[in-house]
Formats: structure tokens, sequence, C-alpha cells
């Protein structure tokens, strides 16, 4: 069967990818909005540190905790009512969160925030596989909501900015109200309803092995970065292996599983799930590198730094919704490869950043990384749902994104200890005899640290801390960049049994074109 057989999407489904896009948008906003909100906000509610890391992290590990759950509950309950539920409880949670009198209140709305979340993840994406049933068209609709949690970030700081400059620290969260109620209402008119024909029953059982499974080793992960490896985060992390392996054995025992795990039998969607995890590491953690040296070591605010950042937002645009264009002539496996190894020279210019002033070379090495975000993300995700059958697209769409939310930790955790490690080794060395046991302290953890008691340091210390956190970023960008050429080379031989998009899918795969194109008409009759 080829891709004229299939039926096209016309402008009611590219309007539906517009309402789409709006909470994916919304989803990555969240992310960073609070960047610049919480000083502010640590001066209005004084929370402890512990609380502040809390107010930070609770969103994305209840996202990340419930992606595989909400992703089969829309299977079975439907993809667009799921949708719907979750963008109105986002949005009358977000109302609460900007309204909030205490810490405690702030932190419950933002485990609210991510269990919302992640209703919506799997179900945007899971949506447009039953929207675009032709392969090339699925393909380039994937971009566009690929690109769209990446620009939400990337506006994060500059709206959040905004907003502080005129208004309290809670009105960052109230930019969600007029999305949910613009998505609400378009919702119906735009976007076709789907459920799995045969849902079987719902195992809440799984559901918990899943949270005991994910949510310690995210923990594990993002604590690591922070604290170094430790008693606490190790027994988190084996803890959430232990209960993966329940899970994974429980799910081959259920007729109706929470995830199937039948799926990683298929070598596309295993090969583009590792595609996915690896390359988010080195993505997550320069991300939070490139971050810092903006602000901390070129002195920039954070609404300059979140400006410059707009040249890579804008480079993994491209590379989204070219590379499946792309990609109908080239093999995928072969753009992957190819933006893998142009990412790899922008890790490598990374290395060669100054801490007297590259604002320039930042832009241009983040942009080929972000070049190679694009493609992966988009080809990527294309790839895991188009080897799912229909009705497990809500799953395969939760895995898809289950991999990036773990990657991006990874790449904190790895790439963000391993930065630290150099700057710590340097700046201990450069501390000079008799400097105060706290300031001491201070000036040797971090750069943020050292910043904070510059004024007690001797003149140009400072300057010296700069460069220590230069060389940290060195090193980790010359990790990645390693990291990237081997994932270039693995990605031409993993993926290099997949054909052209629509260009002749093998027989698979066309049988998952005949399943989506029926359920596609099964799904608009629901409208």
């Amino acid at each position: 069967m080829s891709s004229s057989t299939v039926n096209r999407a016309g402008p009611r489904e590219w309007g539906g990818l517009a309402v789409l896009s709006l909470p994916t948008v919304l989803l990555g906003l969240d992310v960073t909005v609070l960047y610049l909100a919480l000083p502010s906000l640590a001066e209005d509610l004084r929370p402890s540190s512990t609380e502040a890391l809390w107010i930070m992290d609770a969103y994305g590990f209840l996202i990340a905790g419930f992606l595989i759950t909400m992703g089969t509950l829309g299977d079975r309950v439907g993809r667009r009512k799921l949708l719907m539920i979750g963008v109105a409880a986002f949005g009358a949670v977000s109302a609460v969160a900007a309204f909030s009198d205490s810490t405690e209140l702030l932190i419950a709305s933002r485990a609210a925030l991510g269990i919302a979340g992640a209703t919506l993840m799997p179900s945007t994406l899971a949506l447009i596989s039953n929207m675009f049933a032709d392969p090339r068209q699925r393909s380039v609709a994937i971009g566009v909501w690929a690109t769209s949690f990446a620009l939400g970030m990337a506006l994060g700081p500059v709206v959040g900015g905004a907003v502080l400059a005129h208004f309290w620290w809670g009105s960052a969260f109230l930019v969600a109200v007029p999305v949910a109620i613009v998505t609400l209402v378009a919702a119906p008119l735009l976007i076709p309803e789907y459920r799995a024909p045969r849902g079987g029953r719902f195992d809440l059982l799984s559901v918990v092995l899943s949270l005991i499974a994910i949510l310690p080793v995210v923990y594990a992960v993002k604590r690591v970065a922070k604290d170094g490896l430790g008693t606490a985060t190790i027994g988190a992390a084996v803890i959430g292996l232990v209960f993966a392996v329940l899970f994974v054995r429980r799910q081959g025992k259920l007729a109706s599983p929470l995830l199937d795990v039948r799926l990683f039998t298929d070598r596309t969607f295993s090969a583009a799930l590792s595609v996915l995890l690896v390359g988010l590491v080195g993505v997550g953690g320069s991300m939070l590198l490139i971050t810092q040296q903006l602000q901390l070591v070129e002195g920039l605010p954070p609404v300059e730094a979140g400006l410059w950042m707009g040249p890579p937002a804008l480079m993994m645009f491209v590379a989204a919704i070219g590379a499946p264009l792309v990609a109908r002539r080239v093999p995928p496996g072969i753009v992957v490869a190819v933006t893998l190894a142009l990412s790899t020279f922008g890790y490598v210019l990374l290395t060669q950043v100054d801490a007297a002033g590259g604002v320039a070379l930042i832009v241009i090495g983040f942009g080929l990384v972000y070049l190679g975000l694009g493609a992966i993300a988009a080809l990527g995700t294309d790839l895991v749902v188009g080897a799912a059958p229909p009705e497990k697209a809500g799953s395969a769409s939760a895995m898809s994104e289950t991999v990036q939310e773990l990657g991006l930790a990874l790449g904190v955790a790895i790439l963000g200890s391993l930065a630290t490690a150099v700057y710590r080794d340097r700046a201990d060395d450069d501390i000079p005899a008799g400097t105060p046991p706290e300031v001491a302290e201070a000036a040797g953890d971090s750069l943020a640290g050292a910043s904070s008691v510059a004024d007690r340091m001797p003149d140009g210390w400072l300057d010296q801390a700069r460069e220590a956190a230069t060389s940290g970023l060195h090193m980790a960008m010359l990790v990645a960049a390693v990291g990237s050429l081997v994932l270039s080379l693995l990605s031409a031989v993993a993926l290099r049994h997949i054909g052209v998009i629509g260009g002749g899918e093998p027989q698979a795969d066309e049988a998952v074109l005949d399943g989506a194109a029926a359920t596609e008409g099964a799904a608009r009759s629901e409208v």
C-alpha cells in the first residue's frame, strides 16, 4: 500500500494540529517560567531550600511518573476526552498556584500540574497519529509538535520576565488560563475522538508499580546532579530498578497490560527509543550548562540570556520541520546520523568557548546541537509512534515522552556532575589560604556560590572561578561530543533497515497504516 491510498489530512486536521500545539507549548513554558519568578516567590513565601527544590521539581517528577498511565488511559477512555479533562485541570490548578499563599499549597499545585501535564503530552501525540494517517503528513505534523514543547521552554524566561515586570510572581502561572480556554473551545470542533476498540480492564496495580519504578529513578538522577552519589540516591535508584523489573514481569502476564512490552520486539520501535534516550542526554546537560554560562560567566540577565537562546531554538524548528521532508528522499537513519554529526561539531565548538566572552560561539555551537535535537525529536518520535498499532498509539507516545524526560534528567545528572567536579577541583586549588571556612565552602562548591561571596574574596578571584566553570563546560561538552559521534554512527546502522518516509514501508508498517486509516474513519464518526 502506498501513501496515496491513505486518507490525507485536510484543513480541519491541520487546524487541529494548531490546537494541539497550544497545550504542548504550555507544558514547555511551565518548565522554565519559574526560573525568573523564584526570587520574588521566595521573598513572599519564604520556602526552605528543600521546599524551593520541590517547588521546581514536583512538576517534572509527576509528569514523568504518570506518563505511561495516562497514555494508556487515553487509549481506553478516549484521547480527546482525556486531553480536555487535562487542559481544564491544568488551567484550574494554574489559577490555584497563582494565588497560593503558602509554600505547601504551591508545592501541591505544582504536583497537580504535573499530573495534569501527563495527560496532555501522550494525548496530543497520539491524536496526531490518528489525524495524520499519511506517513509523510504525519512526519511533518510530529515535527511541528516536537518543536512546540522546546519553543515553550525557550519562551519561559522571556514570558516570565515580561509578566514579572508588571505583575506579581503568581501571574506567571495565569498564562495557562487563556490557553486552556481556547483549547477547550476549539478541540471539539477540530479534533476527532479516538479510543481503542478493545480497551480491557485498567490494572491499578500496574499503575502503582509504574510509579514506584519511575519516580525513585527520576529522583535519583536529579539528586545526583546536586548532591553526588550518596546512600539515599543509590537506594532510590535500586528501589526503582527492582520495581521496574516487577512492572515488566506483570505486564507480560496481563491480557490488557498498562504497557505492552511486546512493542519492544519491534526493531524500529526499540532503536528509535534508544536514539531518543541517548540523544537527549547530551541536550539536557548542555542546556543546563549553557544557561549557566550565559548568566553566571557572561553576566547576562535571565531575559537577555533567554533571547540569545532564540537562534538555537530556530535551528531546532528548522530541523524538526525539514528532517521529515528530507526523509521522504533520504532514509531516516541517514538523516539522523548526519544531523547528529553536525551536533557533534556543535559540541566541539562549545569546548572552545572562552570565559572572557563567547556569546557568539555559544549561539552557533548550541544551534548545531539543537539541529540534531530537532531531527531526532521529529523522526525518532515519528518512528516510535508509527511502529505501534493504532490502539497502542497512546502507550507508544507515553514511552517516547518518558525516555525523553529520562534522557534530559540523565543529561543534567551526568554532564552537570562532571562539570561541577572539574569546577570544584580547580576552584579548591585557587582559594587563598586563610579564607573563612563558610566562604571557602561556598566559593568551592559552585560558580553561583562563588558569586554570592565575591565581595569577601580577593580582587580577581571571581574571574578565576569563571575560568574554572568554563573548564567544566569544556570537559562536559567534550564528553557530549564523543557520545554524539558514537550515536551518529550507531543511528546509521540501527536504523538502516527503514526506508524513506512514504516510499514503500515494510509489510508490518503497512498493516499499521491500514489500521490507522480505518480507525481515523471511525474516529471521525465520533466527533
